[in-house]
């Protein structure tokens, strides 16, 4: 178990690199608005700056994850690699020219992981879990961990894309929404997002459903996991197939998508919530 400190370190780190990110925006966008000779932003540095974090938070990660010989993944530590691998995802991004315009969400995501990180110490796992040892069972935890994260990251898109529609309306644009691409671009790299996230959550379900027959000789039990599960399998492959039929796009989509996620949420952070820390299981 990692001590106190290395957490402590950690997320002041990742609040470090969040207020760097923010002071590049409030102080070089507003020089670019203005055509005046602004600096430009140091990338290079904000990438290392956010690097240290990251790796940091991998440590730690892992050594509350896997101690003792065992994987020890409750919620607190569920929810730290959730946000870990978001933000590890949304960084590697940044090297994509493409998406270098979307990294003005760094600094939101380095706030959330400074929360995110200590969060093991607020839940600290109870029990380990079950059958942690098949190579099997990890690539499952693994791929689902890569559909939230994914899902993570569309659903903070879909709202930076509601807020810069609304800001649109306006004269005054705020920092956050300069140099980000034009809606219908954000709108195809959202469905992108959910394209992905959509596959791997298939794979995620299909491969519960295999685990359960082979260990407990039934195909889906029905729980509160199982049930928010297929809610929000269900409500993507609606959202994809609206898209597909109908070209869903803007606030539908948008509202889909943020439905199917928070099913998603409910589904196993949601689960693991009322099993650890209200009926103590």
């Amino acid at each position: 178990m990692p001590s106190i400190l290395t957490y402590l370190s950690t997320s002041l780190l990742y609040g470090i690199s969040g207020w760097y990110f923010w002071r590049t925006l409030r102080t070089v966008v507003p020089a670019l608005q203005a055509n005046t000779a602004g600096t430009a932003p140091n990338v290079k540095l904000q990438q290392f700056m956010m690097l240290i974090p990251l790796v940091m938070h991998g440590v730690v990660l892992y050594r509350s994850v896997f101690m003792d010989d065992m994987l020890s993944f409750g919620v607190g530590n569920a929810i730290s690699a959730i946000v870990w691998l978001t933000a590890l995802i949304y960084w590697i991004s940044g090297f994509l020219s493409s998406l270098q315009g979307l990294q003005n969400l760094i600094a939101p995501i380095s706030a959330i992981a400074a929360i995110a990180v200590l969060i093991p110490l607020l839940l600290p796992s109870v029990h380990p879990l079950a059958h942690a040892g098949m190579t099997a069972f990890k690539a499952h935890l693994l791929t689902a961990m890569l559909a939230y994260s994914l899902f993570t990251i569309a659903a903070l898109h879909a709202a930076l894309m509601t807020l810069l529609e609304r800001r649109l309306h306006h004269s005054v644009v705020s920092s956050l929404f300069v140099q980000l691409p034009p809606l219908l671009v954000m709108d195809k790299m959202l469905f992108r997002l959910v394209w992905i996230g959509f596959i791997l959550l298939s794979l995620t379900l299909l491969s519960g459903i295999v685990f359960s027959e082979e260990l407990f000789g039934k195909s889906v039990p029905f729980t509160h996991k199982s049930l928010f599960g297929f809610i929000s399998w269900g409500i993507f492959a609606a959202l994809l197939a609206g898209r597909h039929l109908y070209g869903w796009r803007g606030r539908t989509a948008i509202r889909w998508m943020l439905a199917g996620f928070v099913a998603l949420v409910l589904s196993y952070i949601g689960s693991k919530f009322v099993l650890e820390i209200i009926l103590n299981r």
